[in-house]
């Protein structure tokens, strides 16, 4: 039977007729209502020609894409059963599959596909089947999952298991990310030519040089033109992305765990499932994948209204003191301030970062009646409280390590891991010290009237089973959720190591990057928020200057960058003066006011003629509103600049567009301005706005002006 899956201007054709594993036809434009027949001559209409020198049927690229339907590239599923006697490369084999079952229902196809025995009509002691399950989301977004089930009766070690995805031909340039730490999601481009283009993370995380999101498009896509495919893996540990184009004419994309040898072994009647692959198509560029995305997201996360919170990291570090953080949340409070979270350094012994991680009890040294004053100090202000753990982690200068050093990740070993951060990876795949961390932060929860945990993750893994670590991460966060189902938590990796759809499957927030640069965060915010919606995204008001870069801005920057996203403050305030308190108040009544429409209107980044200029916004979901930020990230490549286009409104309304102040104006060199700028405010068409676009105030570097749009 052809299976064809539409939603939302989108198709999906697979051709599973027949016993051979099936194949995909098609993943794009919507191809209309399409009859059985029509279905068919759709499919003969796709099959290749065969070629001299090949295999003597037509090459089509399998949903599981093996050696022995001819496909030459990296397989789907790789790895070999203990002592079989069947022939091997190298140490694996790749089995030959047929179809068992293909079902439908709704939105969703299920696939069984089940190993050829290698002598027919014999037991099979290598037997395995493969369960693919295949889901286009109302949104347009696909999704695929592969289970392995071993039904032979030896352990078959499983090397690799990646769900795949063709691509068209014309699909020839590649866009990933890279980065470091606090420098996250830099793209990066380049033309997929034969052969393979991979992206492996070893982190024990995804790691602040992810790749985060591969996109195959025409040549030159941007964010508002051309046709793009894209890939990401929902998953928190170890991982690789990768793209493959065959001589064949052939190409695809594809994604899995990445195991370490011998890291999974199933024993007979074992299974284990991939990490979903979640993919989507656009024709409008990158902004049409990111509305797909966001939605999809949205949908599957519902969150409530996102408190304008202040973080104490950069505040006060490790210097606790119940004076000193009470005079903090009272500015915190003064400026409209409705979530304090208290960062590291409350816990046993931690008065720096070489000590204490894994004792999550409150010092009674710093804290002798507790946290309970701080948080009724809190609570009286009109604030609820957050509080940072890092419940992966330990010390060895700890009193858990010193009583259970087989807890330690890699204790088995003939030497721990290196130490980053001066810190080690608590093994929660151990029964004990999973439940020594679920019980402490369990107690802390019923303790305290915690609303909110910032979760961090300060160092790659670098030993131990990721696979192990990473599940186990996810089995204590899902069971702190179902014990206080109003908990939210942020994913924190020592900044933007950990943004993936698997930990926000069980999380409220990620922290994109340690840094509070707004120059560094403007780039930062534009890239992933290509995949995660901006009320997911935390972004704070940091100091006049960053600790990561020493860099200083002016205070209106600082406020037009934290405005985009779940908005908070990570700056002693106590230290601000009185204008500089009143600015960000104004900000914060601002926020407050349009949140509604920042946390789920649709993301619009405009195509910059020079890369110095950029627009990006939010236009609500009705297109009735819309906040944008003209920024220079440069100095302008010309002294008289034109127009800036403001895509994504509705061409037939018109809007009143009027200039935000955030304590100050941005700041600018110019003689006079243009016309419009003295009047206060402009009414033009959307239609005007997104192919003419209006003019603007020659703004310095490093600057930014917001602007409000309301339809007439």
């Amino acid at each position: 039977m052809i299976h064809h899956l539409r939603a939302a201007g989108t198709s999906f054709v697979l051709d599973a007729r027949g016993t051979a594993v099936p194949a995909v036809i098609h993943f794009g434009a919507d191809l209309g209502d399409l009859d059985a027949s029509a279905l068919e001559h759709l499919v003969d209409a796709q099959l290749p020609a065969v070629g001299p020198s090949s295999i003597d049927s037509a090459l089509t690229q399998r949903i599981v894409p093996l050696m022995a339907d001819g496909w030459s590239g990296r397989p789907g599923l790789a790895g070999f059963h203990e002592g079989s006697t069947i022939a091997t490369v190298g140490a694996q084999h790749t089995a030959a599959l047929r179809l068992r079952e293909a079902r439908r229902a709704g939105h969703s196809i299920s696939i069984e596909l089940e190993s050829i025995p290698p002598i027919p009509g014999e037991p099979d002691a290598t037997a395995l089947v493969v369960e693919v399950v295949i889901e286009l989301s109302a949104e347009g977004v696909l999704r695929q999952r592969l289970t392995l089930v071993n039904e032979g009766s030896s352990v078959y070690s499983l090397a690799s298991l990646d769900a795949t995805l063709p691509v068209p031909a014309r699909a020839r340039e590649l866009l990933d990310f890279t980065g470091r730490w606090p420098r996250e999601r830099q793209p990066q481009r380049h033309e997929l030519g034969i052969g393979t283009w991979t992206r492996d993370s070893r982190h024990g995380r995804p790691g602040h040089d992810a790749a985060f999101l591969l996109v195959a498009g025409t040549p030159d896509f941007g964010f508002r033109h051309g046709e793009v495919w894209a890939s990401h893996l929902a998953w928190s540990g170890d991982q690789r992305l990768w793209a493959e184009a065959s001589a064949t004419g052939h190409a695809l994309v594809g994604a899995g765990e990445l195991f370490e040898p011998g890291e999974v072994r199933l024993q007979p009647g074992q299974s284990y499932a991939s990490p979903w692959l979640v993919s989507a198509w656009a024709d409008d560029g990158l902004d049409g994948l990111t509305r797909r995305l966001h939605g999809f997201v949205r949908s599957r996360r519902r969150l409530g209204e996102r408190k304008l919170m202040l973080n104490t990291w950069e505040a006060v570090y490790f210097d606790h003191d119940l004076a000193t953080l009470t005079r903090l949340a009272e500015a915190a409070a003064r400026v409209g301030v409705e979530r304090f979270v208290l960062d590291d350094g409350w816990m046993t012994g931690r008065t720096d970062d070489r000590r204490a991680l894994g004792d999550w009890t409150v010092d009674a040294d710093k804290w002798p009646d507790g946290l309970h004053p701080l948080l009724a100090r809190v609570h009286a202000l009109g604030m609820d409280f957050g509080l940072w753990v890092e419940p992966e982690m330990v010390s060895l200068d700890s009193d858990v390590a010193r009583a259970h050093p087989e807890w330690v990740l890699g204790a088995g070993n003939a030497e721990l891991p290196q130490p980053w951060r001066f810190q080690q990876a608590l093994d929660l795949s151990n029964p004990d010290a999973f439940a020594h961390v679920h019980g402490q932060l369990a107690a802390l929860l019923r303790e305290y009237p915690i609303a909110y945990l910032k979760w961090d993750q300060n160092r790659d893994l670098l030993g131990g089973s990721a696979h192990r670590q990473t599940s186990a991460c996810y089995r204590l966060m899902d069971s702190l959720r179902q014990e206080f189902p109003r908990l939210e938590i942020e994913s924190c990796s020592s900044g933007g190591g950990r943004v993936d759809l698997g930990v926000l499957e069980r999380t409220d927030r990620v922290w994109p990057s340690d840094t509070n640069d707004s120059l560094e965060r403007q780039s930062i915010y534009r890239h992933t928020a290509s995949l995660v919606p901006p009320e997911f995204l935390g972004v704070h008001l940091g100091a006049p200057t960053a600790h990561t870069t020493g860099r200083s801005h002016e205070l209106s920057f600082r406020l037009a960058t934290a405005l985009f996203g779940h908005a908070g403050i990570e700056w002693d305030l106590t230290t601000a003066n009185e204008t500089e308190l009143a600015a960000i108040g104004d900000w914060a009544t601002f926020y407050r006011s349009q949140r509604h429409l920042l946390h789920t209107g649709v993301l619009v980044r405009a195509d910059a003629s020079d890369p110095a200029r950029q627009v990006h916004g939010i236009v609500a979901p009705d297109a009735s509103a819309a906040i944008f930020a003209v920024v220079t990230v440069a100095a302008t490549r010309d002294s008289a600049v034109a127009p800036l286009t403001f895509p994504g409104l509705d061409p037939e309304r018109k809007y009143r567009v009027r200039p935000v102040k955030l304590g100050q104006w941005p700041r600018v060199l110019q003689d006079a301005p243009p016309p419009w700028w003295s009047r206060g405010e402009i009414t033009l068409a959307g239609r005007v706005l997104a192919e003419l676009g209006l003019t603007m105030p020659l703004l310095l570097p490093e600057q930014a002006l917001v602007l409000h749009f309301t339809a007439a």
